[in-house]
């Protein structure tokens, strides 16, 4: 998100001119990377801690304090059937830790897990959280030539990846929880406060 202003910008004009008839994969990802993460980005803005916490259904899963001072939040392996409704906070620090992970395993040491995570418990923290990790991948993918994108990478979990599946998994996973994020701040909105009165 850093560079995508830059990144669009030179991107449509090198198109407009016709000095690339043939994008590049690391090109096409970028852009894909900085649009899907813009998005998401955007649809944060203003965000409160309201919001955030704010639970639709009774045991919604979310963000909390499981011992003083330590912040952790719902998650089971393997995926329940049918999955929890979750909260605003909880899409955000899942979307976030998945970033640090990923990148972690795949560029990182590989040594840091789950648990030694350090959950945030706030919105603004979970945001900021949130964009460390994008820094991280944007700076993984930069650092890269065509010919990485076919390397094999590590995940968390023990499987191995080609390079350039972890960024697709990542913008996919950037486009899905940003439109989930989006509906449930509409649904925040329309009703609380002055929306629910109309």
């Amino acid at each position: 998100m850093l560079r995508s202003a830059t990144s669009r910008e030179a991107l449509d004009r090198d198109l407009a001119q016709g000095s690339i008839d043939r994008i590049s994969r690391i090109a096409l990802l970028t852009d894909l990377l900085d649009q899907t993460y813009g998005r998401l980005r955007r649809r944060l803005n203003g965000l409160t801690d309201d919001e955030f916490f704010w639970q639709p259904v009774a045991d919604a899963w979310t963000i909390f304090e499981d011992r003083p001072g330590h912040w952790t939040y719902d998650y089971a392996t393997p995926d329940p059937d049918p999955a929890p409704v979750t909260t605003i906070g909880w899409q955000i620090v899942h979307v976030a830790t998945c970033k640090l992970m990923y990148h972690e395993w795949a560029y990182g040491p590989a040594k840091l897990t789950w648990p030694e995570l350090t959950i945030p418990d706030s919105a603004s923290g979970a945001v900021a959280l949130l964009d460390e990790g994008q820094e991280l991948l944007e700076a993984d993918l930069q650092g890269l030539t065509e010919d990485d994108l076919d390397s094999p990478r590590r995940t968390n979990w023990g499987e191995i990846w080609p390079a350039w599946r972890m960024f697709t998994v990542l913008i996919d996973h950037d486009a899905l929880h940003g439109g989930a994020i989006g509906q449930m701040r509409d649904l925040y909105y329309w009703s609380h406060g002055d929306a629910a009165s109309r």
